[in-house]
């Protein structure tokens, strides 16, 4: 664990408890006589608190430093994914927020399955944790989009992922966003949004999972 997240770190005083007191005295055991590192993941800094006061249920922390910090990937990616099972999202946004990703925004596509709810909450929590572990400085941000053509006028410079002869490879620096289809891939009618320019592939004739395409793009276009 590179830091903790707490969303009021920047203040003078913190106040600790519940779950997060358990897990910074009891699971980790953290020693009251050293430094504890926070971040909020907002803002820049990484904030260095000292402990004031601890019991079995409550710690009072006050804040010594703070220090600009930032660690992030060097390129910007948004990805639009198309709405899959979220069981399956759960799954990768913890890679996706390591590999680097900037935002994602979910967008109902033609075959995406209409009676699954995003819970980003969840995922926002997700990524909050996998942000401590990776030590990242801020975390992917989530967006929502109720249709392709929503998405497109939104951001129209996007390039679709898709079967193609055009390796991603060869584009990775052109692209800052990228379109992702669900299971079942893309409808002719949105196919036909994209001009045969901004559709890239890659070089294998499997069939990736949406969720396994995701983190294998991500990869290619940021590390």
């Amino acid at each position: 664990m590179q830091f903790i997240y707490h969303k009021l770190a920047s203040q003078e005083h913190l106040k600790i408890d519940g779950e997060l007191h358990n897990y910074i005295f009891k699971v980790r055991r953290h020693d009251k006589e050293k430094s504890i590192y926070f971040r909020n993941l907002i803002d820049d800094f990484i904030y260095e608190y000292e402990v004031e006061f601890l019991d079995k249920k409550i710690a009072t922390l006050t804040l010594v430093a703070k220090e600009v910090k930032i660690i992030s990937a060097k390129k910007k990616l948004h990805i639009g994914w198309c709405k899959i099972d979220f069981k399956n999202i759960e799954k990768v946004i913890a890679s996706l927020n390591e590999i680097g990703v900037d935002k994602i925004t979910f967008i109902e596509c033609e075959y995406s399955q209409r009676n699954i709810n995003l819970n980003f909450e969840k995922l926002e929590k997700l990524l909050q944790n996998s942000s401590s572990q990776s030590g990242r400085s801020d975390m992917i941000k989530l967006e929502y989009s109720k249709s392709l053509d929503e998405f497109l006028k939104l951001y129209p410079e996007s390039y679709m992922f898709n079967f193609s002869t055009q390796n991603i490879e060869n584009h990775k620096s052109n692209i800052s966003t990228i379109i992702l289809g669900c299971e079942g891939g893309f409808s002719s009618k949105e196919i036909s949004k994209f001009s045969v320019d901004k559709i890239v592939g890659v070089d294998s004739d499997i069939i990736l999972r949406s969720e396994t395409a995701i983190v294998s793009i991500a990869s290619k276009i940021i590390l």
